[in-house]
């Protein structure tokens, strides 16, 4: 399992407690007005706004507060000027660290970001350290109860995904991104229920950690995924399920 997936584990057990410090909340009003501002304010034809949304509808966000982030994105308001910027850097024990922000202060961003890092044994590094080490792919999950593998695989397949993994509880379906929308999108039609859909980037190699060390990983991840501008957290770090328990 690689460390996003352990790390995505461990966000939905703390992601009520965020959504009470309204963390999910700003990070999903940046992420609906960027995307309307780039795709436009129809979530039928932006599946971008159509993913933030539904992300959105599932933090049981209202449906005011969606609205209104899409008029700030389709506006002309200074506010809703949302920047893309990736930043890369190094956990502890030479872990990989790639973060997706949105920011409208690209100075104020780097300074929390590099003070993260520092405080937490990681430093910032520079544009493309460690972006080579992941890859883009789409992963639409599926409750695994209930879910006929075999039909769920054929339906994945004809869509253009690459991949049906298995864990536990859930069936996860991968995609090329390009093929992400098309392939969601065939599954609901289908009658599969989706419990949750994204485009993310995943490791191509891992680093196993344990003990200090991994503690520290996933504190930095964790201090990380908590800075506003922050919308997502990928780190190539391995951990047993035995310490993963400990710790999570």
């Amino acid at each position: 399992m690689s460390g996003h997936s352990k790390w995505s584990t461990i966000k939905r057990r703390k992601g009520a407690v965020d959504a009470k410090r309204g963390k999910i909340f700003t990070k999903l009003i940046r992420e609906i007005a960027t995307a309307a501002r780039m795709g436009g304010g129809d979530p039928e034809a932006n599946p971008r706004l159509r993913l933030a949304m539904d992300k959105a509808r599932a933090a049981n966000m209202p449906k005011d507060n969606i609205q209104r982030a899409i008029q700030k994105g389709i506006g002309s308001g200074e506010d809703a000027s949302y920047e893309e910027v990736i930043y890369e850097g190094y956990g502890p024990g030479g872990t990989a660290v790639l973060l997706e922000t949105l920011t409208d202060n690209r100075k104020r961003t780097v300074s929390e970001v590099r003070h993260v890092f520092s405080k937490n044994g990681g430093n910032l590094g520079s544009a493309g350290c460690v972006s080579y080490l992941f890859e883009k792919k789409g992963f639409i999950s599926i409750e695994r109860a209930g879910t006929d593998l075999d039909a769920l695989l054929e339906a994945s397949l004809e869509a253009g995904a690459l991949d049906v993994v298995e864990s536990d509880d859930l069936l996860e379906v991968v995609t090329g991104p390009s093929d992400f929308a098309a392939v969601r999108t065939a599954l609901l039609e289908a009658g599969f229920a989706v419990s949750s859909a994204a485009v993310r980037m995943e490791p191509t190699t891992s680093v196993r950690l344990e003990g200090r060390e991994a503690e520290s990983i996933l504190r930095l991840a964790d201090a990380l995924d908590d800075l506003d501008d922050v919308q997502a957290v990928y780190a190539n770090f391995d951990i047993s399920e035995e310490e993963m328990a400990n710790f999570a």
